[in-house]
């Protein structure tokens, strides 16, 4: 079996933080693919389904929730991997992150290192615990 990189979708509506992400998973080895709306999300991850992806929490028109829902709703896509990224540090917010169904939650400006933790540890084979 060929060891093929494990594909990405960054989902935000920011440019700039779109190419920062694309950037530091490329330079780790990730095929990376970005969209900048919920909208495109949803569509591409119907295209292709990819192994996680990073998703902007608040957005114009369909917000990351929305995208997380939708996904986490759906038979075909209900096992993908979700990671959320965002500004939002209160307590409200932490508390509907938790309860969206993501794997994992980062704050932006996204450190590199968490990045890196974070897809380990949803990559990482299961252990019996």
């Amino acid at each position: 079996m060929e060891n093929k990189p494990r594909t990405v979708l960054v989902v935000d509506d920011d440019a700039l933080n779109r190419k920062l992400l694309e950037t530091l998973l490329r330079a780790d080895g990730y095929s990376v693919s970005s969209v900048g709306s919920g909208a495109a999300a949803i569509d591409a991850v119907s295209r292709c389904l990819p192994d996680v992806v990073l998703l902007d929490a608040m957005m114009p028109g369909m917000d990351g929730f929305e995208v997380v829902r939708r996904l986490k709703g759906s038979p075909a896509t209900q096992a993908i991997p979700l990671v959320m990224i965002t500004a939002l540090d209160d307590a409200a917010s932490s508390t509907r992150l938790n309860a969206a169904g993501v794997e994992a939650v980062l704050n932006k400006p996204v450190d590199r290192w968490e990045l890196k933790a974070a897809l380990k540890r949803i990559f990482a084979v299961p252990s019996e615990s």
